[in-house]
C-alpha cells in the first residue's frame, strides 16, 4: 500500500513544490490549504495529489482533516509565513498573533492531530519547515523570528518526548527563497519592496529546491533521522552575509 503525506499550505510555494515532489516519490499526497480552487489546479495535474480545503488555525478544520485520513505516515507542517518588519517597538499585534497562529499553533493543532496515525503506521516522519529565522534573530523580524524559534523549539521537544517511538522528527530551515508570495505578502503587497530582498542576489533557492531537501530527509531509512537540515543559496553565508552582484 502506496504512504500518505499530508503537506499543509500546499496551495503555492515550497507547499505546492513539496507536494509535487513527494507524488513523484510515490506518494499519496494530501495537498491542504485554505485556496481549494488551486489545490484543485494542482490535483488535476497530478492524479496521486487529493486536495482538502484547511485552515490550520481552525480547530474544526484540522479535526475534519484528520478524520477524513485513513493512515498517515508523512505530515509535512509547512503553512507559515511572515508579516511585517516592523522592529518590536512598533510590533503590530495583529500580525504577531496571525504568525503566531499560522507558524507556531497551526503545526501544533496539525501535530496533535496526525501524530497517533504516525505512530500507528510504524515508521512516520513529522517534518517542522521553519526558517533560519528560527535560530538566528535579525532586526526587523521580531514577530517571525519569535515564532520561527518556538516552531524550531517545539520541533526539539517532540524529539525527545517521541524517542522509542516510531516516528521521526525533523526540521529543514531554509534561508532564502524566493517564492511567488513570501515576500509580496511580508511587504503587504507592495512587489516593489519585495523584489528588493532578491536584487542582485545571484540564484536564490526555489520552492523545488527545499521541495528536494524535504523529500530527501523524509525518504531515509527508518533508522535515520535528520534532525536539522540547513539550506542557504550559495550566496548567502549568513542573515546579515549576502552576496550581490550589479
Amino acid at each position: 500500500m502506496s504512504k500518505t503525506a499530508v503537506v499543509t499550505g500546499a496551495s503555492s510555494g515550497i507547499g505546492e513544490a513539496t507536494a509535487r515532489r513527494l507524488a513523484a516519490e510515490g506518494f499519496q499526497v494530501v495537498a491542504a490549504a485554505r485556496r481549494r480552487d488551486r489545490l484543485n489546479l494542482l490535483a488535476a495535474e497530478v492524479p496521486s495529489i487529493r486536495p482538502v480545503t484547511l485552515d490550520v488555525t481552525s480547530d474544526e478544520s484540522v479535526a475534519e482533516l484528520a478524520a477524513s485520513l485513513e493512515r498517515c505516515d508523512v505530515l509535512i507542517n509547512n503553512a507559515g509565513g511572515a508579516v511585517g518588519l516592523e522592529p518590536v517597538a512598533e510590533g503590530l499585534v495583529d500580525d504577531w498573533q496571525r504568525m503566531y497562529e499560522v507558524n507556531v499553533l497551526g503545526s501544533l493543532r496539525m501535530t496533535r492531530a496526525l501524530l497517533p496515525k504516525l505512530v500507528e503506521s510504524g515508521d512516520g516522519v513529522l517534518l517542522m519547515l521553519t526558517s533560519v529565522a528560527g535560530l538566528v534573530s535579525y532586526e526587523g523580524g521580531g514577530g517571525y523570528c519569535a515564532a520561527k524559534h518556538a516552531q524550531t523549539s517545539m520541533t526539539e521537544t517532540l524529539r525527545l518526548e517521541l524517542v522509542g517511538q516510531p516516528v521521526r522528527v525533523v526540521e529543514v530551515a531554509p534561508g532564502m527563497v524566493r517564492t511567488e508570495e513570501f515576500s509580496l505578502t511580508r511587504f503587504r503587497g507592495d512587489a516593489a519592496r519585495a523584489d528588493k530582498v532578491y536584487e542582485g542576489v545571484p540564484d536564490p533557492l526555489t520552492a523545488d529546491d527545499v521541495a528536494d531537501a524535504i523529500a530527501w530527509c523524509v525518504t531515509r531509512p527508518a533508522h535515520v533521522n535528520v534532525d536539522r537540515l540547513v539550506i542557504r543559496p550559495r550566496a548567502q553565508a549568513a542573515q546579515h552575509k549576502v552576496h550581490r552582484v550589479s
